[in-house]
């Protein structure tokens, strides 16, 4: 390109790159904070569902109970979520005729503002074991 120089372009075009570039990173910012922010759900998801497990495998033991269920629930909670990403949860233990039952009601906030919370209810069932 002869005679080509940046003194050629318009007054009106100078910046014009810096706005398509910080609109790429604004971009992609937002992308990976949504992609961080759905393994966060999905971890949580696991892990409740781990701890609901686990409380009702310790609770459905013979003479164990509903408190032993949640009481194994939430230590097995505390050690996957600790601090603020595990205080949106909430598990309970109750009979159910011959099953066990824990439930848990949980609501994930987003570590960032303005990304909306995630909230759902897991359950989790074992025979009641009797002794006999």
């Amino acid at each position: 390109m002869a005679g080509w120089s940046p003194a050629l372009l318009r007054d009106d075009q100078r910046g014009l790159t810096s706005v398509g570039i910080m609109l790429a990173v604004a971009f992609t910012l937002v992308l990976a904070v949504a992609v961080v922010n759905l393994f966060l759900y999905l971890y949580g998801q696991g892990a409740v569902r781990a701890a609901i497990d686990e409380g009702v495998r310790a609770g459905s033991r013979v003479a164990a109970g509903e408190s032993v269920c949640e009481e194994r629930a939430m230590e097995a909670l505390t050690g996957l979520m600790p601090g603020r990403l595990g205080d949106g949860v909430a598990v309970g233990c109750w009979v159910d005729g011959t099953e066990l039952v824990a439930a848990a009601d949980v609501t994930l906030d987003s570590p960032m503002p303005g990304i909306p919370s995630w909230s759902f209810r897991m359950e989790a069932r074992a025979v009641q074991e009797t002794g006999e």
